[in-house]
């Protein structure tokens, strides 16, 4: 099996193709990665920024440079070690652009009789394919015919053979599919889709046929040894997740292979499936999370009591995933409800509501797990005491027949549920402490001792030690040193309460949930462009969909949001009172980034780097997140710090380059370093301000935790961090180690450290 020591996720699109990818090689070697790891790489639908609305998984993307350019790109990548991951897309396609997607163009063009009609998850027992594409159902009168296509505005779909004739209108009532007023699409769709976005419609990979033409072309490249992993993304929408990978590693057998499966606290990863583990979420909220101090917890949740901000959690979280399934997924509910036979529709409809809004985890895998389907279906029973028939009769099919369409249906469902109930709305209602807003994360356990650290990371060294781990994502609803940076508010919860307050009082935001995470996000950014958190809070305000919506909007508010940015920025006063904060938090902030980094980088798991942050990063959610990397910079700073430079802890984030390099570098030439894990224990008054461990008996890692505290304590005192026997170096200073840990820290807030001249 091909598993890489590290790896490096590129964001492939028309402005940084296979081309660029190949020029950034070269670099990425020196840096010490081990895998390139690219965004999806087939034909997507025209101007795609990011890949994931495919139309044609039988060719690399000609937008990206096509076949010849992903040819050269892996003979290069080959040449100089490196291998090469690529994001895969199984659960859907687009279907924006019709005619862009020949299968979908059969399909509305000859129904049910298209060869790739059950590529598709399409309800034809309901009638024709809804099309929810109008302005609203009056638009019908605006369609236009050119030659054998209808037309509508810059829409094209097929006109079926033999309906020709005719007005548009006419011609229209005699195809496979309808056209319809946008606003129908959410309680009328006749086609599974992901999520809520009726432009992707859902793929039946499940059926061998399907499987092996939507995989051909990938697998190929695997075969050919062009391509060393697959990053499949949202399994939870397949039909059978455990299936469909067991396939692909039939299909695949020495590629690595990890799931974008999103685990709850405690959640373990299906062990039925043939994957080296996730890509990285759990990590990534464990690694975050013991750098939040949780004594911050009492001053946040007054703060935001104070303010109006709800926080309640799982009472705010219920209240969002209920909006999911009664006005978002109302065509999903009522289809999975349609299955409970001899049921009321409406107590039917209600009962499969209320157990996906009550599901502790995004879904179940029946058989497998099936205590979180108990633990579901008792949630709805006591949320809805009057609900107990249907909810009796919904277990007993569920655990009778866990393959039956009624449970498959369920089961992809509630991962749709708690994506956009918990993901997309609450994490955007819920904002009392945003630095735990996060994939994968959970808001209202504030931060993470060491002692549960130390037991996660062993965890997943001894179960999965190929899993990839991951700070920061094209999904990421705030970079890693956007986090690293707020969470130093935890340390200071009085502080920013008080300036809360007066920066409120001057010019705040009439909606308390997004007045709070504008204030907690503008000073995890600080200096940001006003533009860039202009289009954050716009989207910021849609999905908690208080205030405004995507589809109902207050122009008002909408307004007064997108002026707040300018204001607080050019009221002089005001800016110069926020940016005097900032200062404060600047410092601790980089020591959290440092210490995270380099944890991720060491810790069990295979590291991903997310492109750019290899630097300082202060990127909020996407689009954000897939702005322009300057690789000039990077390779100017690498190049002096090969040369022996040890930069300052200053803006130019050199620091944080100079750890990444360290660290990936010694992966990629001591790979077995980094093996096995146990904790380290320092001793002292500030002990609880050091995370440490060895990997190997060879390599330590120790970072700064808490760095506030420590401050205010007045510093290190007599801490110590008791090594194991040998002389010690800190690979980032050359230096020799101690261990006091004042002096093992005096150059930098973190240290990894090799023993004798391994």
């Amino acid at each position: 099996m091909t598993v890489p020591e590290s790896t490096y996720r590129v964001q492939l699109r028309p402005e940084f193709t296979f081309a660029d990818a190949a020029g950034i090689a070269g670099y990425l070697r020196d840096l010490g990665i081990g895998a390139l790891y690219a965004s999806p790489v087939l034909d997507a639908t025209p101007g795609s920024t990011h890949g994931y609305d495919v139309v044609d998984p039988t060719r690399a993307r000609p937008a990206l440079g096509g076949e010849a350019a992903r040819q050269e790109l892996c003979a290069l990548l080959k040449e100089l070690g490196l291998g090469l991951v690529v994001d895969i897309v199984p659960n859907h396609m687009s279907v924006e652009v019709p005619k862009a997607n020949r299968w979908w163009w059969d399909v509305l063009k000859h129904g049910q009789g298209s060869e790739y009609a059950s590529f598709y998850d399409i309800d034809w027992d309901r009638g024709p394919l809804l099309l929810p594409v109008l302005g609203d159902d009056d638009a019908v009168g605006e369609l236009t015919v050119e030659g054998d296509e209808l037309v509508y505005h810059d829409h094209r779909f097929p006109i079926a053979p033999g309906t020709e004739t005719g007005t548009p209108q006419e011609i229209h009532e005699r195809q496979h599919y309808r056209l319809i007023g946008w606003r129908r699409g959410n309680a009328e769709l006749n086609y599974r889709r992901f999520f809520d976005i009726t432009n992707l419609a859902a793929v039946r990979v499940e059926d061998p046929k399907v499987f092996a033409e939507t995989h051909g072309e990938v697998l190929r490249w695997v075969a050919d040894g062009d391509v060393t992993g697959l990053r499949v993304d949202h399994p939870d929408g397949l039909a059978d997740p455990g299936g469909y990978f067991r396939r692909l590693r039939e299909n695949a057998p020495d590629a690595w292979i990890v799931a974008e499966k999103i685990l709850h606290p405690g959640e373990p990863l299906p062990q039925s499936w043939p994957v080296d583990g996730t890509t990285g979420y759990d990590a990534l909220r464990e690694i975050a999370g013991v750098f939040v101090d949780p004594a911050g917890e009492p001053g946040f949740t007054a703060l935001a009591n104070e303010l109006g901000v709800k926080t309640g959690y799982h009472r705010v979280e219920a209240e969002a995933r209920r909006l999911v399934t009664d006005r978002i997924l109302v065509a999903e509910v009522r289809r999975i409800a349609a299955q409970l036979r001899d049921v009321d529709p409406e107590a039917a409809r209600q009962a499969v509501a209320e157990t996906m809004i009550a599901f502790p985890v995004y879904r179940s895998y029946l058989p497998e797990g099936a205590a979180h389907w108990a633990a579901a279906i008792d949630g709805a029973r006591r949320a809805r005491p009057d609900l107990a028939e249907p909810l009796m009769m919904l277990d007993a099919v569920m655990r009778k027949n866990p393959d039956s369409e009624l449970a498959t249906r369920l089961q992809q469902t509630s991962g749709m549920v708690v994506a956009k109930g918990t993901e997309d709305t609450t994490f955007y209602r819920y904002t009392r402490f945003a630095a735990l807003n996060e994939v994968g994360g959970n808001p209202d356990r504030f931060g993470l001792d060491v002692e549960e650290f130390h037991r996660l990371a062993a965890g997943r060294e001894a179960g999965y030690p190929a899993a990839m781990t991951t700070l920061t994502t094209h999904d990421t609803k705030r970079s890693e040193d956007t986090r690293a940076r707020m969470a130093v508010l935890a340390e200071v919860p009085g502080e920013f309460a008080q300036a809360v307050r007066r920066w409120t009082a001057r010019r705040g935001i009439d909606e308390p949930s997004l007045n709070l995470l504008a204030w907690q996000t503008l000073v995890a950014t600080w200096p940001i462009e006003p533009p860039r958190l202009r289009y954050y809070l716009d989207k910021a305000a849609k999905e908690a969909k208080l205030r405004t919506s995507w589809t109902d909007h207050d122009e008002a508010f909408e307004a007064d949001v997108a002026a707040w940015p300018d204001d607080v920025m050019n009221d002089a006063e005001l800016a110069a009172d926020v940016e005097a904060f900032v200062r404060r938090i600047e410092g601790p902030g980089y020591a959290n980034s440092l210490g995270q980094k380099l944890v991720q980088l060491t810790a069990p798991g295979i590291p991903d780097v997310y492109q750019g942050t290899e630097l300082w990063d202060f990127s909020l959610v996407d689009p954000d997140n897939r702005r322009p990397v300057d690789y000039v910079v990077r390779r100017e700073i690498l190049a002096r710090i090969t040369d022996g430079e040890l930069p300052e802890i200053d803006a130019s984030g050199a620091a944080k380059l100079l750890v990444t390099h360290k660290a990936l570098k010694l992966r990629q030439e001591h790979p077995a370093l980094f093996r096995g894990y146990r904790p380290l224990r320092a001793e002292g008054a500030a002990a609880k301000h050091v995370l440490a461990y060895t990997r190997s008996p060879d390599l330590a890692v120790a970072v700064t935790r808490l760095p506030v505290g420590l401050e205010a304590g007045g510093g290190w005192h007599d801490t110590m961090l008791p090594l194991p026997d040998g002389t010690w170096t800190d690979v980032l200073t050359g230096r020799d180690a101690a261990s006091d840990v004042a002096i093992l820290f005096d150059r930098y807030p973190v240290a990894l450290l090799v023993r004798g001249d391994a």
